[in-house]
């Protein structure tokens, strides 16, 4: 079966700003060397990352604060592209990367609703007839009708995942942010996306809650030093990973 999604040789770096600390005047009479020396400092994110992800996979990937697992969803989900290496994604992603993105904050949530599944690419036609099943997944109850700047982020994050696993997805892709809800919520999501696996829903999750992530996913990828250190079975990745996590003691 030909993969959904194929990392080869992924790389990403990002420039290194500093402070002009000689002056604006000796800064734009050294123009082409102050560019160098901004070309020449950057930060190496990710580096030559390969893995593929097959259709209705869950892949959970882990590491460290900083490591290059949300610029990893980033690039899946196209918002931005590698430095070096190719990034292939074969079907329709949906994105749960930041609380209320493809929201806008003066119109209702029902209002959100429309414009969120037509940020996915479906018409309105589509998104209309799963609205009802939308809203009462969220549990929003009678602030559907509100502006969604009054809501909390709990009420933001309910509603966002609600319209991703309702609007047919492809690709999920979660990063994080359910943890913002009620525990309830919570496990009700996640006995949402185990009832995809075995549907062709392909998702993509990063997480802190190792416990979630080897409950969850078919696979674990574990990154570190902007590269994969590990990646297999969901239970020994996060074993490995939680060794390797330990503080060490000093003498």
């Amino acid at each position: 079966m030909e993969p959904v999604i194929v990392f080869d040789r992924v790389s990403k770096e990002y420039p290194l700003y500093h402070r002009v600390t000689a002056g604006l005047k000796h800064f734009l009479l050294d123009l082409p060397g102050a560019i160098r020396s901004l070309r020449s400092t950057r930060l190496e994110v990710l580096r030559d990352v390969s893995f593929t992800v097959q259709r209705g996979e869950s892949v959970g990937i882990i590491g460290r604060n900083g490591a290059g697992k949300s610029t990893l969803l980033l690039m899946i989900a196209g918002v931005i592209k590698p430095c070096g290496g190719t990034v292939t994604v074969r079907e329709r992603v949906s994105p749960l990367l930041e609380l209320g993105s493809g929201f806008h904050p003066d119109l209702s949530g029902r209002e959100n609703i429309e414009l969120n599944g037509v940020l996915l690419g479906l018409s309105r036609r589509q998104v209309l007839t799963k609205q009802d099943s939308i809203i009462e997944f969220s549990e929003i109850g009678d602030y559907i009708d509100q502006p969604i700047r009054t809501y909390s982020s709990g009420m933001v994050a309910r509603l966002a995942f609600s319209v991703l696993v309702h609007l047919d997805p492809m690709i999920l892709l979660i990063d994080e942010v359910l943890a913002v809800g009620d525990f309830a919520f919570e496990k009700k999501c996640l006995d949402m996306m185990l009832s995809f696996k075995g549907s062709g829903v392909t998702t993509v999750l990063v997480s802190h809650a190792l416990p979630q992530v080897e409950q969850m996913c078919d696979r674990v990828i574990w990154i570190e030093d902007r590269s994969i250190r590990c990646c297999g079975a969901p239970s020994e990745v996060i074993a490995a990973y939680i060794e390797h996590s330990k503080p060490t003691d000093k003498p």
